[in-house]
């Protein structure tokens, strides 16, 4: 590609853009360097595998080898094509904020970059895992969303800014630095929030706030939280027997106590789809006591979709259970099952001291199978 003026292409996000999308993949498909908007700033991208490309960038950017660029990806499922064995708190921030303003440094083992590397030359590849650590990023713009999805390779990116200027939040801040040194710029006007992301460093299962950017260190906090939810009509006897077996199974499998729980980032929570009316019914004390749980404080709460999307895991006493919640959080549905597969927890209200033991055991035989499904 050569050094002539840049080609600019304009575009009203309200209208799409798949034209443009199109045209920028192309371009860096062939090797071009290509700045688009994010929802923070704007982004200059190139195809990781091209040693050219790579080093245009490098130059661009005044970045050494061994200086890494953060991959890009166009869609959250992409995570796992770099980053082999996610943990399941590098699930839960990849659920709860991609896409979107987060760029997460995942640590590799020595033994993992090679199948990931593919056909990224040596050279390439020092400035992609740098210490045996690599970026990922999933912008949650619909053009560069489409373009990253429309390149069969893979793609890195950085701030549309050379070393020592403010990252863009304009294409005519992009010109003013970038104009002859870039292929293509997709104009979108001003980005969304116009600062950088936060970067999220994970090692194993604990992490790091390594800088804040559209999000606080308390946001990343409350989305490291593990959520489990539990659902049924009038939430004062089968979901709270369910969240608090759940909160007993949970501390013995981690060796603590279930009030330790909040402080090991698990929070566990229910709901009732007419919920919002009263404390738990006295037959469902009863069996709870007789197990050693304590239920007297549990008041009955009405369930919101804040509370579906927010949730890790939902778990429905029922089909229809199951349905109500989807309606009214369709986007949740990768996360809302039956607590018994292809089976209803049936609703002892109005029935014997046994009928609520009965539950309970079904209940349990749930909890088993589910809970060794979810990924501390």
């Amino acid at each position: 590609m050569g050094k002539a003026s840049t080609e600019v292409i304009r575009v009203d996000p309200n209208v799409g853009g798949a034209d443009a999308a199109r045209r920028a993949a192309d371009i860096l498909t062939r090797g071009g360097l290509v700045v688009f908007p994010t929802e923070t700033v704007y982004g200059v991208a190139a195809r990781a595998d091209l040693p050219d490309a790579m080093e245009r960038l490098r130059r661009l950017k005044s970045r050494k080898p061994e200086q890494a660029f953060t991959f890009h990806l166009g869609s959250r499922d992409d995570a796992s094509l770099y980053v082999p064995g996610l943990t399941g708190l590098a699930r839960r921030f990849i659920r709860k904020a991609w896409p979107g303003p987060l760029t997460l440094i995942f640590d590799m083992d020595e033994s993992e970059t090679p199948a990931i590397l593919g056909n990224i030359d040596a050279g390439t590849a020092t400035g992609l895992f740098h210490k045996n650590t690599i970026g990922l990023r999933c912008p949650d713009d619909p053009i560069a969303g489409a373009t990253l999805r429309g390149v069969d390779a893979p793609v890195v990116a950085a701030s549309a800014n050379p070393a020592g200027m403010p990252p863009p939040s304009t294409a005519d801040e992009v010109l003013q630095m970038l104009d002859g040194r870039i292929d293509l710029l997709v104009d979108t006007g001003r980005t969304k929030y116009a600062k950088p992301s936060t970067i999220v460093r994970l090692i194993g299962t604990s992490y790091k706030t390594i800088r804040e950017g559209v999000y606080d260190s308390d946001i990343v906090d409350r989305m490291a939280v593990l959520q489990l939810l539990f659902v049924c009509t009038g939430n004062t006897c089968r979901t709270p027997m369910a969240a608090a077996l759940a909160r007993n199974i949970l501390a013995k499998r981690l060796g603590c106590k279930t009030e330790d729980l909040p402080g090991r980032g698990i929070e566990v929570w229910s709901a009732g789809t007419a919920g919002g009316y009263g404390a738990v019914s006295a037959h469902a004390l009863a069996v709870m006591m007789r197990r050693g749980i304590d239920v007297s404080e549990h008041l009955s709460r009405a369930l919101t979709p804040d509370m579906v999307q927010q949730a890790d895991h939902v778990f429905a006493m029922t089909e229809s259970h199951r349905r109500s919640i989807l309606d009214m959080a369709p986007l949740s549905e990768g996360s809302v099952e039956l607590l018994l597969e292809g089976e209803d927890v049936v609703d002892p209200i109005g029935g014997s001291e046994e009928d609520y033991e009965h539950c309970a055991r079904v209940i349990e035989k749930g909890l088993q199978a589910r809970l060794q499904e979810v990924n501390l």
